[in-house]
C-alpha cells in the first residue's frame, strides 16, 4: 500500500525523492520504494522526518503502534497491588528463579529479595545470571533524609546496613555486581530478563506500603523500557561497596 503520509509531507514541504534521498544518504530509488510503502530503517526514517518537519508517526505509523491512538500503556501491565506486602513471595521467586540472563534491582535496601528463595545463589550460578544490584550507600545524607520522611526514628541507617549484610550470599557469587547510589528514588526496580516488579513511591509511606506493578516488556517504547532506562542511568552512579 502506497505512503501517502510520505508523498503528502514531501509535496507539502516541495522536496523530491532525489533530494530527500540526499539528506538520509540513499538514492532516489530508495525512496520511491519507501513511497510505494516500504519501511525504512529506523535510522533512516528518523533522517527523513527531521528533513521533512515531521515525526516518525506521521510518516510511519505503523513502526510506532505504542503512540497509536488505540495504544495504552497499560498492555505491559501484567497485574497491580495496592501494596508491595500483597504481592505474593511465590511471583518474587518464580522472577528471580526464572532469570536466565539479567537481574537488575534499584532499591534502598531490597531486603525482602535476598532471602525470598534459599535456590536463588544456586540458580544464579547454574544459569550464569548476570546480576546488578543498586542500592543506598549508608553513609551518604540521603540516608537519614528518607528516615525523616518515613518517620523511622534514625534505623534506617541501620536496616541498609542490615540489607547488605544479608546479602553476602548474593554479592559473592562471580555474576554478581553489588553497587551503591546515592540517588533519590521515586521507585524501586527489580527486574528479571522481560518482566520486572516496579514500587512508585508514596509520600511518607515505608517501602512495603507502596503500590506495586508487575510488568512484561512488549516493545521497545513502553512501561518497561522507560523504568530499564531508569535503572541505566542510576547504575551509572554507582560505586562499589568499601572493602569489595
Amino acid at each position: 500500500m502506497a505512503n501517502e503520509r510520505l508523498r503528502t509531507a514531501m509535496i507539502a514541504a516541495g522536496v523530491s525523492a532525489a533530494e530527500l534521498g540526499r539528506s538520509c544518504g540513499v538514492d532516489a530509488k530508495t525512496v520511491s520504494r519507501w513511497m510505494a510503502g516500504r519501511l525504512p530503517h529506523r535510522r533512516n526514517r528518523m533522517a527523513a522526518a527531521t528533513y521533512l518537519s515531521a515525526t516518525e508517526q506521521d510518516l510511519w505509523p505503523q513502526a510506532r503502534p505504542d503512540l497509536a491512538p488505540t495504544a495504552s500503556a497499560a498492555v505491559e501491565i501484567a497485574a497491580a497491588w495496592g501494596r508491595r506486602s500483597n504481592v505474593p513471595t511465590e511471583l518474587w521467586a518464580a522472577l528471580l528463579l526464572g532469570a536466565r540472563e539479567r537481574i537488575d534491582v534499584l532499591a534502598y535496601t531490597g531486603h525482602w529479595l535476598w532471602e525470598c528463595d534459599p535456590r536463588l545463589p544456586s540458580s544464579i550460578t547454574e544459569h550464569h545470571v548476570q546480576v546488578r544490584v543498586a542500592l543506598i550507600d549508608p553513609d551518604c545524607d540521603h540516608v537519614d533524609e528518607r528516615d525523616a520522611l518515613e518517620q523511622l526514628g534514625g534505623t534506617f541507617r541501620g536496616r541498609v546496613k542490615d540489607a547488605l549484610g544479608r546479602g553476602q550470599h548474593i554479592w559473592r557469587l562471580p555474576t554478581v555486581q553489588l553497587g551503591l547510589h546515592r540517588s533519590h528514588l521515586y521507585n524501586t526496580i527489580v527486574r528479571a530478563d522481560d518482566q520486572m516488579i516496579v514500587t512508585p513511591y508514596m509520600i511518607r509511606r515505608r517501602g512495603y506500603e507502596h503500590p506495586a506493578l508487575h510488568l512484561r516488556k512488549h516493545s521497545p517504547h513502553g512501561l518497561f523500557e522507560t523504568f530499564a532506562l531508569e535503572f541505566e542511568d542510576v547504575w551509572a552512579t554507582c560505586h562499589p561497596q568499601e572493602g569489595d
